[in-house]
């Protein structure tokens, strides 16, 4: 393939020449639309001199004034080569004067994307050196230089443009593969449904990125294979047909192809993808009953029971609002005793009883039931006769229990009424009235107090005590109890009924002096001093305040020392009289409070009245406190003196306990206190001997790192230096700082421990002694005894000083025994 290049010169407006350049292979040199056919041209490639030239560009054209403009330079993509191909040549008209070096930069020459281009640094041929990718890189601009041998600067750098042209190499491509879209079953023809796009990675604004639409298939073909079409520009699919019914089609699947080069399927490459449409429901199918007349039946008396089921019948789809049945009872109700709930799952109405029916009353209901969609009915669609049927409801007779006709029943009576008195007769009755006469019998449920009865035949209360409103069992002044009313029905059937006595009061409490205790000051020089009390009075007005409030006439010093002025019907004041002193101490006063009852009644009480010196807000002092609590100074002070003894004595005691149980432990040492050595012995910080003590080895007195020579021995005898491989008995622990009354203990947990190991030495094994020979300069150990059954004298012991004389006290001093 051999690339030829064409010059064609215009004038521009600005008055500048231009030249276009374009490169094209042979395969491309066909031009359409002639009829006429024509030879090919090999055109050699144009030169490009450098503005200051001035040297012709071709034959018969001169430079002019104005400098030329350099037109871009246009290769098509995916060339096929042979590479390097030749572009253009770039001369100086200083090249036969000078030698020349020519060089371009720019993105493709000496920047990345590197050596895309390159130029013949002394012909000045550019070339491009590899396929070019329009959808990679539409454009390079590069600077083409000339400079001498030295690298001087001999012409300006002129800017070169190319332009890569697109070819048709990328198919069209579906942004998804798959497409959902929807429509509403029953649409109008031009209804839009759905939009698909395709990108095409070519120049758009030629063919060769201008993408078409069309539609290839539709399935399924119901009730036409052209439900849908394309804009074959947009991809918008609208329907062109009537009869979408989602009952019949609810689906449809399209394959769309999207072709560039306008749509032209001889040239053009193609693409498809998948478009499934919808078709949505709406409510054109009114629910239909599947019968005309339902039936069931109802115990009386019972609620939340599903009396009779409604079934139906709707195209629609299920479990939307369009299929969802609502179930209204237009007729045959009017107390409201049912109701027809829908089953989410089934949509089946379910008439539930929501009321009590009474078989008395009504034996049967006949319902009218009327169906419908939880969504309203679609443009023009009728409702369906089907949509109401009727209802037989059947009420089955029970046995009712009895019941009182006033509940709670109301009575009032004054308390007090003695054990036995007629209350009321609490009656109840039986509703069954159809069936024979039934026989009731009463009872008593509830009685807090135990204070009524009930008769079993007539239901007469009758009380076995004596009410009282003031019990903790009446509540508001009503006493509530309940009762049980039985009929001797098939099945036994009670009904309860709540009985509430008003009780009146009467006055029967006498009030009580409030408060017990108080305090006031020695003398009265304040018109404030005194006392407040009240009373309280378990009974309610008229039978308790105002009170009046009076000091006895006996004994005659109350009088003569107190006085009692009114505040108000429920308040008075209890204060000395004026020039009164009484010493500081406590005081009972005796009070007499009548209340307002008929006839009154009155009640001695007594407060104890505290007396004592008073600061200046009024307020009892400490001293004053004590004082008045009946003590005097010399009283108080004895007090103390003999609070201070009795400390003294006890912690006298306490010393005299701690010293003795210090002796007693003491007493239990071997030895006594001050003949104990340990106090004598001194710790120093001596490491060793001197220089002569080094040369002992030690190693003899080590235990041994590892025991397998004592274990793989056979079994027999061992030496005497060799313990026995049995676990080791566990000797007490001495505290480090032990009480002195637990030596004798550790020492005999120790002993104890010892006579128990039997790996402490002596072991119990036969002894072997390795043969050292005879004539041994040692003397026989054989007169050695260490047995103490002898007669032995240790008196001179007594001799050795303080430190033995225990030891002298136990083995010489047997005479003293």
């Amino acid at each position: 393939m051999h690339w030829t290049g064409a010059v064609r010169w215009q004038r521009l407006f600005n008055g500048q020449n231009t030249m276009e350049i374009f490169i094209v292979t042979e395969n491309e040199k066909k031009v359409a639309g002639r009829k006429e056919k024509k030879e090919a041209v090999q055109i050699p490639p144009p030169v490009i001199m450098f503005p200051g030239s001035g040297h012709n560009i071709t034959k018969g054209l001169r430079r002019q004034k104005r400098d030329w403009v350099i037109p871009p330079i246009n290769v098509a993509e995916n060339s096929r080569g042979p590479f390097p191909q030749m572009l253009v040549s770039i001369r100086s008209d200083q090249d036969q004067d000078i030698s020349i070096r020519y060089s371009i930069t720019g993105v493709g020459a000496d920047q990345p994307p590197n050596e895309v281009f390159s130029i013949d640094p002394v012909l000045g041929k550019m070339f491009v050196t590899k396929p070019l990718d329009r959808e990679h890189r539409s454009s390079y601009h590069l600077r083409a230089h000339a400079v001498d041998m030295n690298g001087n600067q001999v012409e300006n750098p002129i800017d070169l443009y190319i332009f890569v042209i697109d070819m048709n190499d990328n198919r069209p491509e579906f942004k998804n593969q798959v497409y959902n879209g929807s429509v509403d079953e029953g649409s109008k023809p031009g209804t839009y449904v759905m939009h698909l796009s395709a990108f095409d990675a070519d120049d758009n604004t030629t063919a060769n990125g201008m993408v078409r639409y069309r539609i290839l298939s539709q399935t399924p073909h119901s009730p036409i294979p052209n439900m849908f079409t394309i804009n074959s520009e947009t991809g918008d699919i609208v329907t062109v047909a009537p009869g979408l019914d989602r009952e019949k089609v609810s689906q449809y699947t399209i394959i769309v192809q999207a072709t560039d080069m306008e749509g032209n399927l001889n040239f053009g490459l193609s693409n498809t993808a998948t478009a499934i449409i919808t078709v949505t429901d709406i409510n054109d199918n009114p629910p239909m009953l599947t019968s005309r007349t339902f039936s069931g039946e109802v115990p009386e008396n019972r609620v939340d029971v599903v009396v009779a089921n409604l079934t139906v019948i709707d195209a629609d789809q299920p479990h939307s609002p369009n299929w969802n049945a609502i179930y209204r009872i237009i007729s045959g109700d009017p107390s409201g005793h049912f109701t027809i709930r829908t089953d989410p799952i089934s949509n089946d109405g379910m008439v539930t009883v929501v009321k009590p029916v009474d078989f008395e009353m009504n034996r049967a209901f006949m319902l009218t039931v009327v169906v419908s969609n939880q969504a309203h009915l679609a443009t023009g669609i009728q409702s369906s006769l089907q949509s109401t049927a009727g209802v037989t409801i059947s009420v089955q007779d029970v046995n009712e229990p009895p019941y009182f006709p006033t509940n709670p029943k109301h009575i009032r009576f004054e308390e007090g009424v003695p054990a036995g008195t007629s209350l009321t007769t609490f009656s109840a009755s039986d509703p069954d009235r159809l069936q024979m006469q039934q026989i009731i019998r009463y009872s008593k449920l509830n009685d807090p107090a135990d204070w009524l009865s009930i008769n079993r035949s007539n239901g007469q209360i009758v009380t076995t005590a004596m009410l009282d409103r003031e019990s903790v069992y009446v509540k508001n002044n009503i006493y509530e109890a309940t009762f049980l009313a039985t009929d001797n029905g098939s099945p036994a059937a009670s009904g309860t009924g709540t009985l509430q006595i008003y009780l009146i009061d009467i006055n029967d409490n006498p009030p009580a002096l409030i408060p017990k205790e108080s305090q006031i000051c020695e003398r009265t020089y304040r018109s404030i001093n005194g006392v407040n009390i009240t009373a309280g009075d378990a009974d309610t007005d008229p039978n308790a305040g105002p009170f009046v409030f009076e000091l006895p006439t006996f004994p005659t010093t109350i009088r003569r020392n107190w006085t009692i002025s009114r505040i108000s019907g429920d308040f008075a004041r209890l204060s000395l009289r004026y020039q009164i002193y009484l010493e500081p101490g406590m005081y009972e006063v005796p009070v007499i409070v009548s209340d307002s009852g008929n006839p009154p009644l009155s009640n001695r009480s007594v407060i104890k009245v505290k007396v004592c010196p008073c600061d200046e807000n009024g307020d009892c002092t400490t001293l004053g406190a004590v004082a008045a609590a009946g003590l005097g100074t010399g009283a108080i002070i004895s007090i103390l003196i003999c609070i201070i003894i009795l400390l003294s004595m006890v912690l006298l005691f306490v010393v005299w306990i701690k010293r003795r149980e210090k002796e007693r432990q003491t007493k239990q040492l071997l030895i006594d206190p001050e003949d104990d050595v340990r106090d004598n012995i001194l710790k120093y910080d001596e490491e060793g001997g001197g220089e002569e003590d080094q040369d002992y080895d030690l190693s003899q007195l080590q235990q041994p790192d590892s025991l397998e020579h004592i274990i793989s021995k056979p079994p027999g005898v061992r030496r005497v230096d060799e313990r026995p491989i049995i676990p080791e008995s566990q000797y007490p622990i001495r505290p480090v700082v032990p009480h002195p009354g637990d030596i004798g203990d550790f020492i005999h947990e120790g002993l104890r421990a010892a006579d128990n190991d039997p790996t402490a030495p002596p072991y119990d094994s036969l002894l072997v002694f390795d043969y050292e020979g005879s004539g041994s300069t040692a003397g026989s150990v054989s007169s050695l005894n260490s047995s103490s059954t002898g007669d032995q004298d240790y008196d001179y012991l007594n001799d050795w000083g303080p430190r033995f004389k225990k030891l002298a006290d136990m083995y010489g001093g047997g005479d003293d025994d």
